[in-house]
């Protein structure tokens, strides 16, 4: 069975016992590991892996042929995106006219800085240039770009490259809907058992909450240069209940995201109950 998620620490925690074999009666995967755009894009072409992490944001473009899981993928409290600038204020006007760096244009990243920039920033950002999460720090503190949104672990480690936090768009978005912040989801082709494949990943983070120490060399061989300190704030930030079971408050977190978007034309409408 083939599967495409990221190389990010908690992804390779929570997969790591179905593709090592320690799911008894799971199939065999064959993984590959990919940065969040190129999995969004994946999903949309002819010969996608069966299953795939993508953002909640591009759930309406594959909709049609893959079907929400409700567990492995990524919701939480205190974990959303970051806007970031080289400079020292918390304006959010700076942004306006401005080149922004993002992680993706179907990442639920873009689609809450998009929300949020159309109530903070005064006639729009500038141009927005797409880059792998990793060069959009360095990019910032280069000068290439304005800002950049980023995502995963860079919540702990800007403060290294001499940035500034401009706006956190997860606490943003608790505040303002009282929900936790869909970020990833796990989704997997319509053809297929839903019901054994939920079960099998939900028994892949119960090995990893049961066995932290199995995953570890797994991790951070993927993590991308981390320290095991940050790897495992990376994991404890993004594996949590919603990983397990999304749950009622977190189908309704995905719901108020897609509903939202939509009224602002951002995505395409949505059949809600297309997401259980």
């Amino acid at each position: 069975m083939r599967i495409a998620y990221s190389p990010c620490p908690n992804d390779t925690f929570v997969f790591h016992a179905w593709a090592h074999g320690l799911i008894p009666g799971a199939p065999k995967l064959d993984v590959t590991y990919a940065d969040i755009d190129i999995t969004n894009r994946l999903a949309t072409e002819a010969g996608a892996p069966n299953i795939l992490k993508i953002s909640y944001a591009a759930l309406p473009w594959v909709l049609t042929d893959y079907a929400l899981l409700p567990c492995g993928g990524a919701l939480g409290r205190g974990c959303g995106p970051l806007v970031l600038t080289s400079s020292e204020t918390n304006d959010p006007s700076v942004l306006s006219g401005q080149r922004v760096a993002v992680p993706s244009e179907r990442s639920t990243a873009y689609l809450l800085f998009r929300l949020w920039a159309a109530r903070h920033v005064p006639g729009g950002v500038g141009e927005i240039v797409v880059l792998p999460f990793h060069e959009i720090m360095p990019a910032v503190r280069d000068g290439k770009v304005d800002a950049g949104l980023v995502i995963h672990e860079a919540r702990f480690t800007y403060p290294t490259y001499g940035l500034t936090m401009l706006a956190d768009l997860g606490q943003w978005w608790e505040t303002d809907t009282e929900l936790p912040i869909p970020l990833g989801a796990i989704i997997a082709h319509r053809s297929l058992d839903h019901t054994a494949i939920a079960n099998w990943i939900r028994q892949s983070v119960e090995y990893a909450w049961a066995h932290p120490e199995a995953s570890r060399e797994y991790v951070l061989c993927h993590a991308q240069e981390l320290s095991p300190q940050v790897a495992q704030a990376h994991i404890d930030l993004y594996v949590n209940e919603y990983t397990a079971n999304l749950g009622e408050k977190g189908y309704e977190a995905v719901s108020t995201l897609l509903y939202r978007a939509s009224e602002e034309g951002l995505v395409p409408m949505v059949d809600l109950a297309k997401l259980r």
